[in-house]
């Protein structure tokens, strides 16, 4: 499977931030916002990535994240020309993707919580059809939303309804087999002018192929996408990071601990950002690995 990061728009409401900078390169808590979903591509075995940003921003991308062979990983950038729709990816990434299947997520989302390891699994083992995950919100008029039946089955999709049929929203990571381009293709541009995402996933619902994980209490998703949920998303990395010594979407640490890189790789990516808290954190796995083996 190959993964898709979306990180294009404007970020219009980050306004006046956003007009100088990408949105997905601001900073949550100590590192830039795209270190967030490329961790949860990382955490579902997916090694080989395309991130679509815009003519503007695509060169700031390339600088922060290279090749991606210091983290084991092959990236690969497209430029989206215009906002046209989540759904425009897979057109865009079409030679990418080839005949593999496809995990898309949105690079303004944050996932956190020990389930969505298991989620992720569950998810990327797709051979046929879609996965989507459905997350409870108290006002889930701002996003996609799915109606489900008690057997957990998916009814209904709407794109930010008016009068929402459920609280259950549609975060931005979802999991398509390669018909997924051609779907895309077939999609005719909403009222707005865009490709839907929810457009697309009616189309496997139409055809009974749409499958829903529901994240349980235990998991936390956040979408960063106007200021107050962007400080809310910074306090809350800092406040776990600062309870557990742990650090959230630390790409050397998953990449590492996944074998896509040697512990003298970690070393040297830790020397690299040593003047900062992140490389001193990675410096100190280091020596703890170093130790462990050596006590073997």
């Amino acid at each position: 499977m190959k993964g898709i990061i979306l990180a294009g728009g404007k970020g219009t409401r980050l306004y006046p931030s956003t007009l100088a900078i990408s949105k997905q390169l601001l900073p949550i808590y100590d590192k830039p916002m795209i270190y967030y979903p490329l961790s949860i591509l990382m955490l579902a075995d997916i090694r080989e990535i395309l991130i679509i940003s815009t003519p503007e921003d695509i060169e700031q991308y390339k600088r922060l994240l290279g090749d991606g062979s210091q983290y084991g990983l092959k990236l690969e950038y497209e430029i989206q020309e215009k906002p046209r729709g989540l759904a425009e990816a897979f057109i865009i990434g079409e030679n990418f993707i080839g005949e593999d299947n496809v995990c898309l997520i949105l690079g303004d989302n944050v996932f956190y919580g020990g389930g969505i390891t298991l989620a992720l699994e569950e998810a990327s083992k797709i051979q046929e059809g879609a996965m989507i995950f459905g997350y409870y919100v108290e006002n889930p008029r701002a996003f996609g939303v799915a109606e489900i039946n008690k057997n957990g089955d998916v009814i209904s999709l709407e794109e930010k309804p008016q009068n929402p049929k459920s609280n259950y929203a549609v975060p931005g990571l979802y999991f398509y087999d390669n018909s997924v381009v051609s779907i895309a293709k077939s999609v005719e541009p909403s009222a707005r002018n865009e490709l839907e995402i929810t457009a697309v996933n009616n189309e496997y619902l139409k055809k009974n192929k749409l499958k829903l994980i529901a994240l349980g209490r235990g998991l936390t998703w956040l979408d960063t996408g106007t200021v107050e949920n962007l400080n809310k998303a910074s306090q809350f990395v800092g406040a776990i990071q600062s309870q557990h010594g742990r650090y959230v979407a630390c790409l050397e640490e998953i990449a590492y601990n996944k074998g896509y890189i040697t512990l003298e790789q970690l070393q040297e990516r830790g020397e690299l950002l040593k003047a900062s808290d992140y490389g001193q954190y990675i410096l100190n796995l280091y020596e703890k690995e170093s130790e462990r083996r050596n006590v073997r």
